[in-house]
């Protein structure tokens, strides 16, 4: 077994250890291991090739060092995977920003981890769309629209 140290909010520790209680837990390494298994059984394993639209929110604290710049730099690096966002203040600091990013899963997962990652982000959600490109094209009229195909979202990966 190996031994580790995090640092968490006094908040986040209060509800750890109303967690434990409820739980039975004994410790909070304890709590803290089931909480890690459940989080990580109950997310799903994507083929990192498949294509997909991915929505990216969270809240971040715009009063967090350089927070405010690298969250919009991050997402022009990507500018060909970024389809919208949008930014909605809550308070002085606090803002929910939404991103919708078009791309391959390894890529857009990778951007939302280390996206949650970054001090002064929470609550980071991230949902997964699989999509195929329709292989048989159309034209809406005869003779007068581009013969062109849609993305068709699929049931699962």
């Amino acid at each position: 077994m190996q031994r580790i140290t995090i640092a968490i909010d006094d908040d986040l520790a209060a509800k750890l250890d109303a967690y434990m209680q409820l739980s039975g837990a004994v410790s909070r390494s304890e709590a803290i291991r089931d909480l890690v298994r459940r989080g990580l059984s109950a997310r799903p394993i994507e083929p990192e090739d498949a294509h997909c639209f991915g929505v990216v929110s969270c809240t971040i604290d715009q009063s967090v060092r350089s927070l405010a710049a690298r969250v919009p730099q991050g997402r022009l690096e990507r500018h060909d995977q970024t389809v919208s966002v949008l930014s909605i203040p809550l308070d002085h600091t606090t803002s929910i920003d939404v991103a919708v990013m078009r791309g391959q899963v390894g890529d857009i997962s990778a951007y939302a981890e280390a996206l949650f990652l970054e001090r002064g982000v929470m609550h980071g959600t991230l949902s997964l769309i699989p999509v195929a490109e329709d292989t048989s094209g159309h034209t809406h009229k005869p003779g007068g629209s581009p013969r062109h195909t849609h993305l068709r979202v699929k049931s699962g990966f």
